[in-house]
């Protein structure tokens, strides 16, 4: 199956590294996201964050209704 994932970048709503934002978008809102900083090495200056589309249409439309 294509396209599972998307990058969103969140620096426009927060100066919080992709880790922390991650654990708080979760916490929070009750929305799993991905840090892009797991998969690399180096530091990842980036404010990107995965999330995966691979999921019923009512998980997909309850996390909607959340964010």
């Amino acid at each position: 199956v294509k396209d599972q994932f998307l990058l969103a970048d969140y620096s426009a709503i927060s100066e919080l590294d992709d880790v922390r934002f991650c654990r708080r978008f979760t916490t929070a809102i009750g929305v799993a996201a991905i840090p892009l900083s797991v998969f690399c090495a180096d530091p990842f200056p980036h404010k990107l964050i995965r999330l995966c589309f691979a999921k019923q249409p009512a998980t997909l439309l309850a996390a909607a209704a959340r964010l």
